[in-house]
């Protein structure tokens, strides 16, 4: 059991080969008083960058994946 304030994470192997998931992993680290966290974001631009930004969020227990 985690104690209180503890940081779990999952292996990054554990989502290296979900079937139709191929988006390349993004992280943005945490600083100061969030070090050691970390969130993922995908970041699907077209290669010549993009017109205009979509921010999507999704709230607990869900993830992109679902």
């Amino acid at each position: 059991m985690a104690k209180v304030g503890e940081i779990l994470r999952a292996s990054d192997a554990c989502f290296a080969e979900l079937p139709g998931y191929s988006f390349a992993p993004c992280w943005l680290e945490g600083t100061g008083a969030r070090v050691g966290l970390r969130m993922h974001y995908l970041d699907e631009a077209p290669a010549g960058g993009a017109d205009k930004t979509a921010l999507c969020l999704h709230g607990q227990p869900t993830w992109s994946y679902i």
